[in-house]
């Protein structure tokens, strides 16, 4: 027997149960439909994730922590072949600052694939405004510098926010969750309270969303020079510098030439984020594998179609053995039934898969914010290769189901089913 001879009388046996095979490709359809929509809505959130950490935070950050140590520049001789000198000459509660930036900054110009650089003093504070105060970590920043690191600018709500900010020295630009908190608007004046207990006055010039819920309820922007006031640093000194990068993809590699060059701890932003992202690919594999379950009934129901056909079949079977039908033969043809079920599900499945892609991403609700992004929709990222996979998944799947039955089927002497004895 050739393979046309296996096709043809493995689509008798599918043909003669048009209800059993219909009924079973529509389960591998239905698994191949949920697979393409789960694994189109993981990739969305994912990728919805990282364009919105590269968004809103810098390419690169430039920490306050030398990698490489600075040569003492004052060694006392106490005798021949000992020196002397003083650690830790540090005050313990005061916060870690790169000191000299301008000159780090020269240091990280030469880095090459860079666009913009903004030095910063970072501070963790308490916000008041009347009876209402919650916990913040400002930023002092250079507005003009500032605007286009992280992007800030395209985040504002209001759009001259920053203008007002650089020329209102005692300004603060805040997370319109934070104003919420608050209930601060625009004009209003805040109390920010240091941890040694110092209150400073902050005029709100502006708010910014930028979609991450903790960012927008934790954060704020005041001018270089008044966070330096509330830090105590000195006027040449910041506590980071944030980079940002032409290319996003070598932002790692632009961190270590910049480490290398400046002797500072600098991170790129998949490394200080790593935390949130690891959190929702490990979201997405495990939706994929529970949703994967669904193939696995899809391929019970394919192997439960042909146990059906090979028990009704026995005879059938006999006789083409007793005719000189290899085993093997026998064997290729209810694969094959397994396989053309598989084809024809999948074929079924995948184009409405996309249908579904398509009228979930359609959809709109009103913008949430009880989770770590706020959105409006459910983010769909489809491509060719999801569907690739599924098919290749589900036809699988389907031919494997149907090896045990095909087994079975040879299993049998033709001799004892002949005479009725099976």
């Amino acid at each position: 027997m050739d393979w046309t001879d296996h096709f043809r009388i493995a689509w008798v046996h599918l043909r003669e149960r048009k209800r059993q095979t219909v009924l079973t490709a529509l389960g591998v359809a239905v698994g191949s439909a949920m697979l393409v929509t789960t694994i189109s809505v993981a990739k969305g959130s994912s990728a919805n994730v990282v364009r919105k950490v590269i968004d809103t935070v810098p390419n690169v950050v430039v920490k306050a922590e030398r990698v490489r140590p600075l040569v003492p520049d004052l060694v006392v001789p106490s005798r021949p072949g000992r020196v002397s000198m003083v650690e830790k000459n540090v005050t313990p509660d005061r916060e870690e600052v790169i000191k000299d930036y301008q000159g780090v900054l020269e240091s990280v110009s030469a880095v090459p694939g860079l666009k913009g650089v903004s030095p910063f003093v970072e501070s963790r504070l308490i916000a008041r405004n009347r009876s209402r105060f919650t916990p913040c970590v400002t930023k002092g920043v250079v507005p003009s510098l500032e605007g286009g690191i992280a992007g800030l600018k395209k985040n504002l709500l209001e759009p001259d926010a920053l203008d007002e900010l650089a020329y209102t020295p005692d300004g603060i630009l805040v997370g319109d969750l934070l104003a919420q908190k608050l209930r601060a608007s625009h004009g209003d004046r805040i109390v920010l309270v240091n941890r040694e207990g110092r209150e400073f006055t902050a005029k709100v010039v502006g708010r910014f969303s930028s979609g991450f819920n903790a960012k927008d309820e934790r954060e704020a922007f005041v001018n270089l020079a008044l966070a330096r006031r509330m830090e105590s640093v000195a006027p040449n000194a910041v506590t980071g510098i944030g980079l940002s990068v032409g290319d996003v993809e070598r932002a790692s590699r632009t961190a270590a030439a910049v480490q290398e060059a400046t002797g500072y701890r600098s991170e790129s932003w998949d490394e200080t984020n790593r935390n949130v992202i690891d959190f929702y690919n490990r979201n997405a594999a495990i939706t994929l594998v529970l949703v994967g379950f669904v193939f696995i009934v899809a391929g019970l129901g394919v192997s439960s179609v042909m146990t059906t056909v090979v028990l009704q079949k026995v005879k059938d079977i006999a006789i083409m053995r007793s005719m000189g039908v290899q085993a093997e033969s026998i064997t290729w043809i209810f694969m094959l039934e397994g396989l053309m079920i598989g084809i024809l599900g999948v074929l079924v499945g995948s184009p409405v898969g996309h249908v579904i892609c398509h009228f979930v991403s359609s959809i709109r609700f009103a913008a949430t914010t009880a989770g770590v992004l706020k959105a409006d929709r459910i983010n769909i990222l489809e491509t060719p290769e999801a569907h690739l996979m599924v098919i290749a998944f589900g036809i699988f799947v389907t031919v494997l189901s149907s090896l045990s039955p095909a087994r079975k089927a040879t299993s049998y002497m033709p001799v004892q089913v002949l005479r009725g004895e099976v």
